[in-house]
């Protein structure tokens, strides 16, 4: 089934990411969940990307499929930007979060756990690195189970009721 759902992942891909480009967006991520019933598109821009702008794109994408049909019954189209916390499944997504604290789970054990926790610091083909306390750590992409930046809250002051 895997295969199959990846297969379609790709015709979406190939179908969808030349729209997008032409509208001056970046295809983000195809993901196909539910055995078929959602197909989920993250689209991003360098500038961020409005409600409006998600909506027209929206609507484009399902005139587009509706025209191909890549997916046989009903579904549901979902389209939205990466977020505050983005998962990390393509290497375009690693380089596009250096800097940016990294919630990582892996397969196998690497430097003696399963998960970690850092700052992403580097990243190529095969691979990443995230700082973990002053520690870097190299994580290759096929022991991945998930990954995600995590967004940090940063401390302020704190509201007080008016007197």
């Amino acid at each position: 089934m895997r295969s199959k759902v990846s297969s379609v992942q790709e015709r979406l891909w190939d179908q969808i990411d030349p729209y997008l480009s032409a509208e001056g967006v970046e295809l983000d991520d195809v993901e196909v969940l539910g055995g078929g019933q959602i197909v989920r598109v993250t689209v991003d821009a360098e500038d961020g990307l409005g409600v409006d702008t998600i909506a027209d794109l929206s609507r484009g994408i399902s005139r587009l499929l509706d025209d191909t049909d890549p997916i046989k019954g009903s579904y549901t189209l979902e389209v939205s930007s990466p977020g505050l916390e983005r998962k990390l499944r393509r290497p375009r997504h690693y380089e596009k979060s250096m800097g940016k604290i990294t919630k990582v789970k892996t397969h196998a054990e690497i430097d003696g756990a399963r998960n970690h926790r850092g700052t992403l610091v580097a990243s190529d083909a095969t691979g990443f690195t995230i700082d973990i306390d002053g520690s870097e750590r190299t994580i290759p992409y096929e022991v991945v189970a998930s990954a995600r930046t995590v967004f940090v809250w940063e401390k302020g002051a704190s509201p007080r009721k008016a007197s």
